[in-house]
């Protein structure tokens, strides 16, 4: 464990995990879950992300609006976050409220009243509404669906409609009472504070009362990956493209080589898709590569937006460069420049007291050692020009990518996919 974290497992299960800053006056506190849209099963599409909505909602002794008037009255942030296989509630804070802050955020997360769910649902309605009308996001999900071939993580975090809507207060209830219990919960939090004073607070939270049970959720088996091509129709100015793939789990040791590739494909603005699409023959505003790590699987991609006029050429090009970049995935300038500028992002990212929490938070929740940031420097630093090659050969080869687009053309997208080694 790296200097100044500390990490107890209580006898519930909960596991609690502080990294002490001195030299500052606040702390970031969160609790996470590990519950997601990866974990649902076909009828609860969606769920994970109502019940992180309906937490606000108001506690067995808070209103929603006393919740909001006490975090105001801190001058404290309060927020949450829905994910594929995990969900976050999380606030920064004054030293000196530290301990509420805890209390409202504990019963929010084992204690939440779920009043209000009729107007709560409406409120997730709408942002369906508004996420079916932004294919720049929807696009990604639509490659989720490509990518893992129907199961739960290639779905919407969003969740669908008709789950949503079909939902009563008591199956909500269920769900809360099988995806909230302690072994499912970290509480991380990084800052001005003391170790023991947060597991004094958790202690004091199971008092309360919380949801029992030990077993902790599992995402169900994946099925074997075969390249596709999905598309979306709709009436857009722009047809928004990704090409993807499976790609690492988070406990991969590749994952640091993952980073450094993708900072070189088009992680940057001095990649090569950025200079060679954009920068050099202006055929898109946004273009990029991504990547998400997961528990025993992950995926790869790239994401392009375009006009139709501009569409062939753009993926002409695209394809051109998956091509050079499978015989020469990196030179030695660009490996050292990545590299630099993945340790210069990680350096930067921690010297806020929220990307500490989220670091501690994320690496216990997942079971992930915490590393000591010398020693992640020193693993993107051993980063060599053949793991890079490797990773690229295994993850871009031809016929591991699939591809999804939406726009008002399906014909003129699949004629432009064409001289793309995709499905």
């Amino acid at each position: 464990m790296t200097d100044g974290v500390t990490l107890t497992e209580l006898e519930s299960g909960v596991r609690v995990i502080t990294e002490a800053m001195p030299s500052v006056r606040s702390a970031a506190l969160g609790f996470f879950i590990g519950t997601g849209s990866g974990m649902e099963a076909e009828a609860e599409a969606g769920l994970s992300h109502l019940l992180e909505h309906m937490l606000f909602r108001g506690t067995d002794r808070l209103q929603s609006h006393e919740i909001d008037e006490l975090f105001d009255a801190m001058g404290a942030e309060l927020n949450a976050g829905t994910g594929k296989e995990s969900t976050s509630v999380y606030s920064r804070v004054l030293d000196v409220h530290l301990d509420e802050a805890f209390s409202v955020m504990a019963d929010m997360v084992w204690r939440p009243a779920l009043r209000d769910l009729e107007t709560e649902r409406e409120v997730v309605l709408e942002e369906i509404a508004m996420y079916e009308d932004d294919p720049q996001d929807k696009v990604f999900d639509v490659l989720g669906e490509a990518v893992f071939a129907g199961h739960p993580l290639g779905r919407a975090i969003i969740g669908r409609a008709e789950v949503i809507s079909s939902i009563d207060r008591d199956g909500l209830a269920a769900f809360h009472q099988r995806h909230y219990h302690p072994p499912q919960v970290v509480v991380a939090a990084a800052g001005s504070l003391e170790h023991e004073r947060i597991v004094e607070l958790v202690r004091e939270a199971e008092q309360r009362g919380m949801n029992g049970g030990r077993s902790r959720l599992q995402s169900a088996p994946l099925p074997p990956f075969e390249a596709r091509t999905v598309f979306a129709r709709k009436d857009t100015e722009q047809v928004h493209v990704c090409l993807g793939g499976r790609g690492i789990a988070r406990d991969d040791d590749r994952r640091f080589a993952l980073r450094v590739l993708d900072t070189i494909l088009g992680g940057t603005s001095s990649s090569r898709l950025f200079q060679e699409v954009r920068e050099r023959r202006g055929l898109a505003y946004a273009v990029y590569s991504f990547t998400a790590l997961y528990g025993g699987t992950g995926q790869v991609g790239l994401y392009l937006g375009t006009r139709g006029d501009n569409l062939r050429e753009a993926l002409k090009v695209l394809g051109s460069e998956l091509e050079r970049f499978a015989d020469e995935p990196a030179t030695e300038a660009e490996i050292a420049r990545a590299k630099e500028n993945a340790k210069g992002r990680l350096v930067l990212s921690l010297e806020s007291t929220a990307s500490r929490m989220n670091r501690l938070g994320s690496a216990v929740l997942a079971g992930l050692p915490v590393l000591d940031v010398d020693e992640v420097l020193e693993r993107i630093d051993a980063v060599t020009l053949d793991d890079v090659r490797a990773l690229a050969t295994e993850l871009f080869a031809p016929g591991r990518l699939s591809a999804a687009g939406i726009g008002p053309d399906e014909d003129a997208f699949r004629a432009a996919l064409a001289p793309l080694a995709v499905a």
